[in-house]
Parts: structure tokens; C-alpha cells; sequence
């Protein structure tokens, strides 16, 4: 573009130049000419005068060629001509042989109004001649003229050293002239070149500043003007980055998925919510279709009405079939207008607005609705335990009241029932009301060095006469200088003890029970084996939920709550430790707990 724009502008500058110093060497030449032939004019109508004021003897041939000489002096030649046109006498030539001049343009108009100029080749002595002439009424006769001429040469050769010389000094001034306008053009053109990599580097991001130009012009303004606005844009596109970084880690920070499709139902933004929800790539899902992401057909059902335009759209989906979850779906049309569409009148809203795309919110609702589960079961279980004792305990005192009480031989059997259901009551709202201080953290725990070794002998020795009635052998492998844990040692009796009492209730007779502690770098693993009936793995997730029995009808039996397992998992984990089961259905279970270490 440099090169371009140099070669034009200096070339066009060369090209004014030299069409200027044509024109004035032409209207120079011209001008100079019509005055030469006006001084050359009136020399000759001076020289004419003096021969009006000094006239030749006509009828004297020698006298007339003497008085023709003596003007001619002058370096003009004379002629005279008489009325016929017939020359009399010429001082450059014979008029004896020389043709009639009544066709002459001067002397014509000398015969005419006295007097006649013109400039002319003359055929006589073949020269480009300036004449002038006067008509002469001598005393007696007709009148004749006289005519003077002075050749062109003259002029011609001024003019032509005149023309020289101004050529000499216009190729002088077209040389420093052309060297000035191409100085201007580079300068021009580099000026220019500079703007123009100045708004590149605007175009790629570079808004340095350029220098202050020089000098103060219509260029330096625009280069003023370029700088405030890569200045403007710097700042417009660093808040805006600021702005995108902002909404960006806001988004990918999110816990829900979030996934913006355009009109094409291509993916054009998720975050790594989204994709870890559809277990996908974040490498390879930008510009995506939607169907090669999302697999399934109740979302992509969703998000295809949303670009529909539908409004308020939501639903709720379970993916998964291993470990389902449920995610409540929010999905809401992205309007623009099209290029197309205009304001039917003046401020309404136009008429043709359609949806350049959706945006789709997953919200994961899994744990709301485990827990909405729970709280419903919880209801129900709670209504289903209280409802089995207060039966009994109503039916078997209407049975009292209606004769019953005056039966030796039921009334204590009834009596015992309803003691054993009313403790039942006390139990299970002790339960409710230990769980429910541990649910809101307002457990009281007592922290000591707590020795393992002697809590779970100490619990062991009680549970050797339950399990001797089932016929039940208990091993205890602890191993020796099992270091202290921290904990408090009622809630972790607590503990142990509703493991051995569940190994104890769900070991068929003839069993056996197996207790083991080891000891890591930071914690102490207690485990309790049985060779019971096992947990089926579908029951393990919830075995620790609040009344979940695997088999209800036993629990029931054996008086349990079914709230020990979750109240020993709380207690556990109040204490900075877990709680787990490995089992396999016929060959047994084993529940095990952690508790760290004194440190």
C-alpha cells in the first residue's frame, strides 16, 4: 500500500507540476510573441509616419528608389504600391519582377481605411514578415501606399532563446519540485502507513498508543482521534473481559449445570457441571450438536420446545440406571430479533422476534429427593412403630376393662404385655430424641483417652449369655499395645454395643461372631464379622437410614427401633470417624468404624 500510495501521489504531484510549467511555458511563449509583433507594429507605424512626413517623388524612378533606400536604413523593407497594385518600388527585391499586390490583405485594407497591418509569409523572398501599411495622396495623381515589413526572424530567434532559457529553468524546478513532492509523498505515505498498522494492531488487540504526529494537521487529528478510541476500546474490552471472567468463573463454579444452545441446536457454552452430569469431555463438547451431548430424550425434548420459544419451561428427569439422580430441568427460550423485523409503528415492539437459542439449567435434586423420601418414610415408619404398641396396649386394656381384670389366670399375662409395649414406646422415643440431638448438633460429647481393648471386652461380656442362648461363638483379635483413641467412651460403648447386639440378632444358631481392632497412623478400625443371612447390596446404601430394616419382621421380634444404625453412624461421625458394611448375601456381614487416635 506504501509503495502504492508514494508512486501515486509523487507522480501525480510530478505530473501537476510539469502540466503547470507546459501551460506557462505555451501562454509565456504566446504572450510574448503578440508582444513582439505589437513592438514590431509600431516600430513599423512609426517608421510609416516619418515616411508620410517625408514622402518620395513619385514621378522621379531614381529619386523614388534613393528616398526607398534610405528607409529600408532602418532594417525594414519598403515597398511601394500603387493603386493599381503594381509595385513601384521594393528595397529587397526588383519590382519588375515581382507579381501585382492588390490581393494583399495590409494593402487592401490600406486602400481601404488608410491604413493595414497583417503578419504573413511572403512568397516573394519566401520569409514570415510583419506588415504595415498607409496610403500616401501624393499633390497630383492617385494615391499609392506604403507598405514597411520587418522579417519574423528576429522575433523567432528571441523567442527561441527566451524559450530555452525558460525550459532550462522549468526542468530546473520540475526536478526540485518532483524531488520536493516525492519527499512529501514518502512523507505522506509513511504517515499514513503508520495509521494504518496503528488500527491492525487495534484490530488484534494491541492498544499501545502511537507517538504525538508532527506536524499538527488533519492526519495528527486523526491519529489523536485512532488513540482516544483504542483507548475507549481498551477499557470497553477490558471490562468486558472482566465482566466475561466474572459471569464465567460464577457459572463454572456452579453447582448446577448450565449449557447455552444456539438456533442451530449446536452447544455453544457448558460449564463442568453439565458435562459432569452427562459424563462428557469438556475438550471436545464446544460446537457440538445438542443430540451427540445430551442423550436424553426428555431433556432434548425440553430444550427443542425452548428454542420453539416456549416460555417456563420445567420438569424434573432421572438419569442413570445403576445409581439414578434426579434433576429438576429449567429451560427458557434466548430472544433476538431478526435483521429482517421492524417496529410495525412507531414504538411497538416488532412483530417477528424469534429465538436465537436456549439456555438449560440441571438442577441436581438427588439428596432433596432422598431426603423427601426419607422425611415420608420417616413419617411412616414413625406412625407404623407407634401405632403396633398403642394398639396393643389399648386392645389388652379394653380386654382389662371389659372383665379381664378379674381373670387370674390373664389378667398379669395382659398387664406384662402392656408393660413390654409401653417400654417399647420409651425406648423408641428415646431413640427419636437421641437422634434428634445428634441431627442438631446439640450431641454433648465428653472427649477422653479412651482404651479399646477394655470397651470391647467389656461389651463382649455382655452379649456371652445372648449369644449362649443361640448357640453363638464369640472370638475377640485384638492385638497387644493397641494404642488410646479419642472419643467418649459411653457413646462408643454405645456403638459397639448395637453392632454385637445386630450380629447377635441376624446370626442363624450355631454361628459365630468375630471382633477385631487394628491400629493405622491416625485412626483405630473396629470391626465386628458375623456368619449371618447378609445384606443384599441394594439395602447396604440405606441400611444406615432411620427405620430401614432388611428383615423387619426379626428386628420387630428382637424389641429393635431400627434407629440404632443411624444413631451409631452420627455417633461415629461426631467423633471425626465413619462407618461402613461389606456383606454378601449367606455369608455374612461385617460392620466396621473408625475412630482416630490420640494424638
Amino acid at each position: 500500500m506504501r509503495a502504492r500510495l508514494f508512486w501515486k501521489l509523487g507522480l501525480t504531484y510530478v505530473a501537476l507540476l510539469l502540466v503547470v510549467l507546459l501551460v506557462v511555458d505555451f501562454y509565456s511563449a504566446q504572450i510574448l510573441r503578440r508582444d513582439y509583433l505589437r513592438d514590431a507594429s509600431d516600430r513599423l507605424s512609426s517608421l510609416l509616419r516619418i515616411a508620410v512626413s517625408r514622402p518620395p517623388l513619385l514621378d522621379d524612378p531614381a529619386q523614388l528608389h534613393s528616398w526607398t533606400s534610405w528607409m529600408s536604413q532602418s532594417g525594414v523593407r519598403v515597398t511601394v504600391i500603387d493603386s493599381t497594385g503594381r509595385v513601384l518600388e521594393d528595397s529587397a527585391h526588383d519590382p519588375e519582377s515581382m507579381e501585382n499586390h492588390s490581393d494583399r490583405p495590409e494593402i487592401r485594407q490600406a486602400f481601404a481605411t488608410g491604413a493595414g497591418d497583417s503578419v504573413r509569409h511572403s512568397k516573394t523572398l519566401d520569409l514570415d514578415l510583419v506588415y504595415s501599411a498607409v496610403r500616401y495622396q501624393p499633390p497630383s495623381g492617385p494615391p499609392v501606399v506604403l507598405r514597411m515589413a520587418s522579417p519574423l526572424s528576429q522575433i523567432d530567434s528571441t523567442l527561441t532563446n527566451l524559450r530555452s532559457r525558460l525550459l532550462l529553468a522549468s526542468l530546473v524546478i520540475l526536478l526540485l519540485g518532483g524531488m520536493a513532492s516525492l519527499g512529501f509523498s514518502r512523507m505522506f505515505a509513511a504517515r499514513v502507513e503508520r495509521l494504518m498498522s496503528f488500527s491492525r494492531r487495534i484490530a488484534d488487540g494491541d492498544f499501545h498508543p502511537l507517538p504525538a504526529e508532527r506536524p499538527r494537521d488533519e492526519l495528527a487529528d486523526l491519529a489523536a482521534a485512532m488513540n482516544e478510541t483504542a483507548q475507549r476500546m481498551d477499557a470497553n474490552i477490558h471490562s468486558l473481559r472482566d465482566e466475561r471472567n466474572q459471569s464465567s468463573a460464577i457459572l463454572r463454579s456452579m453447582v448446577e449445570g448450565v449449557a447455552v444452545i444456539d438456533a442451530h441446536e449446536k452447544l455453544v457454552f457448558c460449564n463442568r457441571a453439565f458435562l459432569d452430569i452427562l459424563n462428557w469431555d469438556s475438550a471436545s463438547s464446544q460446537g457440538r450438536p445438542v443430540i451427540e451431548v445430551v442423550r436424553n430424550s426428555e431433556l432434548l425434548s425440553l430444550i427443542r420446545r425452548a428454542l420453539l420459544g416456549e416460555e417456563g419451561l420445567q420438569t424434573d428427569i432421572a438419569m442413570g440406571f445403576i445409581q439414578p439422580r434426579n434433576f429438576s430441568v429449567t429451560a427458557a427460550p434466548v430472544k433476538s430479533l431478526e435483521p429482517d423485523s421492524a417496529p410495525t409503528s412507531a414504538g411497538a415492539a416488532p412483530a417477528n422476534v424469534k429465538p436465537s437459542g436456549a439456555v438449560v439449567v440441571l438442577h441436581d435434586v438427588t439428596e432433596l429427593r432422598r431426603l423427601e423420601r426419607v422425611r415420608q418414610d420417616f413419617v411412616a415408619n414413625v406412625s407404623h412403630e407407634f401405632k403396633t404398641p398403642l394398639t396393643a396396649i389399648r386392645g389388652f386394656a379394653e380386654t382389662l376393662l371389659s372383665g379381664a381384670l378379674n381373670d387370674p389366670k390373664n389378667n398379669r399375662r395382659f398387664l406384662e404385655i402392656i408393660r413390654d409395649h409401653s417400654s417399647r414406646l420409651d425406648r423408641l422415643t428415646d431413640d427419636l430424641l437421641k437422634l434428634a440431638r445428634i441431627e442438631a448438633g446439640k450431641l454433648e460429647l465428653e472427649f477422653f483417652s479412651v482404651a479399646l481393648a477394655e470397651l470391647i471386652e467389656g461389651c463382649a461380656e455382655t452379649t456371652t449369655l445372648k449369644a449362649a442362648r443361640k448357640q453363638l461363638s464369640i472370638s475377640i483379635d485384638i492385638p497387644p499395645g493397641l494404642p488410646p483413641v479419642r472419643g467418649d467412651a459411653s457413646l462408643l460403648r454405645e456403638v459397639f454395643q448395637n453392632l454385637l447386639d445386630n450380629a447377635i440378632q441376624y446370626t442363624l444358631p450355631g454361628g459365630s461372631i468375630r471382633v477385631t481392632a487394628s491400629a493405622a497412623a491416625r485412626e483405630a478400625v473396629v470391626s465386628v464379622t458375623d456368619s449371618g443371612i447378609g445384606i443384599p447390596l441394594a439395602d447396604q446404601e440405606r441400611i444406615f437410614e432411620r427405620f430401614y430394616r432388611v428383615d423387619a419382621a426379626r428386628s420387630r421380634e428382637a424389641g429393635g427401633t431400627g434407629l440404632g444404625l443411624s444413631i451409631a453412624k452420627h455417633i461415629v461421625e461426631a467423633h471425626g470417624g465413619r462407618l461402613w458394611v461389606e456383606s454378601e448375601i449367606g455369608r455374612g456381614s461385617q460392620f466396621s468404624f473408625s475412630i482416630p487416635l490420640v494424638s
